[in-house]
């Protein structure tokens, strides 16, 4: 093993030993959580497993989608009057099912600045080929009350203004439990047009907000125009998860593949492929979401 993965493998954990939750970080690999047991049992996804996502970004746990979340329309985009060709970066970003870029860069090595009750830690130079724009990126944890909470800011470090287009990617799973019998709550009221490749192609589309059996529903969908509070929710076997968008994330992208045990209901600052289109905010901007357990 090299010395790079080696790091990357290194786990912080946040116990909460009142409601029998743990939460393991990897602040080696991008700051993933790559754990979230609950009474023992694992509720993230664990894919392909944090090796593969250090080495190739393949996706587990609940990692960080980073500088941005979900896919860009093509290997090049313009912003704040920067041309980025992504090609040159090829190296360092993943590729999804259509060849399009996907998630943001591969996962980097994070430097803790506090641990016990509560992590932060903090990418110093955020700054990559694929995203030429300097900032420092903090995310803080903590797990009180069967709640992990996680606070991810962004800061410009330069003069140059930086876009806002992260996001996360929880990957919940009810052990035990078929995935037909899930219960899930969708608190959603527009949902983003887009065309094959699942890159956003048109005005929004109203929906109603759904609670119901996910039963064999599927799922790869934007939305916007959430209700507020926006909690989502999935249920089973005397077992409920909630995602709460609690500050700064507008859109949320609702996973649920057919061939697969997996729900995710994934806390977005913008759509997919708001670089190309100018549809972020500006740093400074801070966001916040929730994982409770009950």
């Amino acid at each position: 093993m090299t010395t790079a993965l080696a790091h990357a493998l290194e786990l912080v954990t946040l116990h909460d030993p009142v409601a029998n939750v743990s939460a393991t970080f990897a602040p080696g690999a991008g700051m993933v959580c790559c754990s979230l047991e609950h009474e023992g049992e694992e509720l993230l996804a664990q894919n392909e497993g944090l090796e593969a996502y250090a080495r190739t970004g393949a996706t587990m746990g609940i990692p960080l989608l980073h500088p941005w979340a979900n896919r860009l329309g093509a290997w090049s985009y313009e912003a704040l009057g920067r041309s980025v060709d992504l090609r040159a970066a090829a190296a360092i970003v993943p590729v999804e099912e259509h060849g399009l870029p996907i998630h943001g860069t591969l996962p980097r090595r994070w430097r803790v600045l506090a641990s016990g009750w509560r992590l932060a830690a903090e990418l110093g130079d955020g700054a990559s080929a694929a995203f030429p724009f300097p900032h420092r990126v903090r995310i803080e944890a903590e797990l009180r009350s069967a709640t992990l909470r996680i606070r991810t800011s962004i800061v410009p470090t330069g003069v140059q203004a930086v876009p806002v287009t992260f996001g996360f990617h929880p990957y919940l799973v009810l052990p035990g439990v078929p995935r037909a019998s899930w219960w899930i709550e969708l608190p959603v009221r527009c949902r983003l047009v887009t065309d094959r490749r699942l890159v956003p192609a048109g005005p929004p589309e109203r929906v109603e907000p759904y609670a119901g059996p996910l039963g064999d529903r599927m799922y790869d969908d934007g939305f916007d125009h959430l209700e507020q509070p926006a909690a989502f929710a999935v249920e089973g076997g005397g077992r409920r998860i909630e995602v709460a968008f609690e500050h700064g994330y507008d859109v949320a992208q609702v996973y649920a593949p057919g061939d697969r045990d997996v729900v995710c209901f994934e806390p977005m600052t913008a759509p997919a492929n708001a670089l190309a289109g100018g549809a972020f905010r500006l740093a400074p901007h801070a966001a916040t979401f929730a994982v409770r357990v009950s």
